[in-house]
């Protein structure tokens, strides 16, 4: 998605996107927005990014590259919006018939009567050949 004579790019990012730059099979971390660092645009280059946390509105984080010609002229930029989904597998860990988002019960599980954590039952069994 390179345009034509861009030889490097550099990579710009809101605080809630980390970014790794893959070169030639060996990961370096993304510049911060005002670093300036500029990597060469080889072929199986790779621009990983990622948020570690939900959005709070859509569209609240930005990744911008900037390609660069020979001489370091910049020939033009590209951009991607982003927005973070929270993903949360919620339980009745107490067991109490309430599935509860933040019970502390949550990340573990005690067998028994007075016991808490999720009950997971799992098919094991082959279905199909």
């Amino acid at each position: 998605a390179a345009p034509a004579g861009a030889v490097s790019f550099g990579v710009k990012h809101t605080e809630g996107v980390s970014v790794e730059v893959v070169c030639r099979g060996r990961a370096e971390i993304g510049s911060a927005p005002s670093s300036g660092t500029r990597w060469p645009l080889d072929e199986g280059t790779v621009l990983r990014f990622s948020m570690s946390q939900a959005s709070t509105e859509v569209n609240d984080n930005k990744v911008t590259i900037s390609f660069y010609a020979e001489g370091g002229q910049p020939i033009n930029q590209s951009g991607v919006f982003l927005t973070g989904i929270g993903i949360s597998l919620d339980v009745d860990a107490d067991r109490d018939g309430v599935v509860e988002k933040n019970n502390p019960n949550k990340a573990s599980w005690t067998w028994g009567p007075e016991g808490h954590g999720a009950i997971l039952l799992v098919s094991c069994d082959k279905e199909s050949p």
